[in-house]
Formats: C-alpha cells, structure tokens, sequence
C-alpha cells in the first residue's frame, strides 16, 4: 500500500493511541513512529461518523495473502489484548499499524520471518466497533 494514500482514523483511536504512545518506553520507538506517521496522513472523524468498511480498533477484519490466497481473521487490539496465535493483532507491530484505517479493498505489505514480505488485501469487516455502536469499549 501507498504510505500516501488516505486513511480514516476514529477520533477516540487516535486519543488512546496517542495515550499509549506517552509510555516512556515506547518514546522514539519504531513502533510509535509509524502510529505517529499514520495519524499525519489520517483523516481523523467522530466515532459516530466512521464509515462501516474501515479497519479500526478492535475490529476484526479478513485479510487474504495474495500470492498463496491463504486468508487470516485478523483482530486489531491494545498491547494487552494481543494474541498473535488468536489473530488478536497489537496496533503496536508493524501489521497492526498498516492495519489501522485501511478500508476493504486496500492491500498492505506484512513482514514476516527471514525477512519475507506478504501482501494481505482486506477482503471483508466481521465486527467494526463505531458501525455496532459500541463508542466506549
């Protein structure tokens, strides 16, 4: 995917990530650089006027891998909720950031191990908190 190409953020998101990046910890962080780029190149809206197709947090997205048309149901989570072997995907790693804002259709490139890389194309939203009407989760 374009690192130029618009995204849609929730503005309620982009308050609790911003909250989590104040960890001294993730200060100067590869992590919190890429959240960071993210959010400059957002379009930031209510949660209330979040479109339904766009992967925010704690939605739970089906990602295919084009090349071997294996398909993954990815879950977009806070640090303490990520379950890598349950598909709950921390906003912190690097498939997480890509992951927030994207909308079905777009694509994003996945680094794996031995430094391989796999493109997964959004293909469908199972569960999107704004489009359920749960604002305060």
């Amino acid at each position: 995917m374009d690192n130029k190409t618009p995204i849609t953020l929730s503005r309620l998101d982009v308050e609790r990530i911003e909250a989590l990046l104040e960890n001294p910890a993730l200060h100067g962080s590869p992590a919190a650089e890429r959240l960071r780029a993210e959010f400059d190149r957002a379009d930031i809206v209510e949660p209330g006027n979040m479109p339904a197709d766009v992967v925010s947090m704690n939605s739970s997205a089906d990602c295919v891998e084009e090349a071997s048309n294996k398909h993954h149901t990815l879950t977009l989570v806070y640090p303490k909720d990520a379950d890598a072997d349950a598909g709950r995907i921390s906003v912190l790693a690097p498939v997480g950031s890509a992951l927030l804002g994207l909308r079905v259709g777009q694509t994003i490139d996945w680094p794996v191990q031995g430094g391989r890389t796999l493109r997964l194309k959004v293909t469908a939203i199972h569960y999107q908190p704004e489009a359920a009407g749960d604002l305060h989760r």
